[in-house]
């Protein structure tokens, strides 16, 4: 296994989380796909963004948004993070900053100074599917060990559904 699968299952355990594995092809990895092959709703499935400040640079944060919502970046993520301009952070960067590939970043196993802001409708969600640290694995878990993470916020960070 990957380290940083065992990163990620070692967090979990830590923060005495509820949570199962599955494997996961991973040409099938990203969220679309995923949800397709292995019959999971997309909103059971939970997409983990990391955003990168670009006035002022410096400032990053994971954002975790329900696979069908929009996640407002340039709204409700901007200002949460006190920055005038904010974008998606490339995949080289996002890969440097959590040591994941995209398709398999999750919110556990991070660096212990990276805030996670977890939008308002994962947590009414029963169990969610999260990135595994790398394209070839899944988590499930129950939303609430969002609350026991340090650096977790829950906030609305998605567009109103229409």
């Amino acid at each position: 296994m990957p380290d940083v699968e065992s990163r990620v299952r070692d967090a979990l355990v830590a923060l005495g989380a509820d949570f199962s594995e599955m494997e996961c092809d991973p040409d099938l990895a990203d969220t679309a796909a995923f949800c397709a092959a292995y019959d999971v709703d997309p909103e059971d499935s939970a997409n983990c963004i990391l955003m990168a400040s670009r006035k002022p640079e410096g400032h990053l944060a994971i954002c975790m948004v329900l696979a069908p919502d929009r996640l407002d970046g340039n709204g409700a993520v901007r200002r949460l993070m006190g920055v005038r301009k904010l974008s998606f952070a490339p995949a080289d960067l996002t890969a440097e900053v959590t040591g994941m590939e995209i398709g398999g970043v999750t919110p556990f196993g991070l660096p212990d100074d990276l805030e996670v802001l977890v939008d308002a409708r994962v947590m009414e969600r029963t169990r969610v599917v999260v990135g595994g640290g790398s394209r070839s694995r899944k988590f499930v878990v129950d939303p609430e060990v969002f609350g026991r993470m340090p650096l977790a916020r829950v906030e609305e960070i998605t567009f109103p559904r229409e």
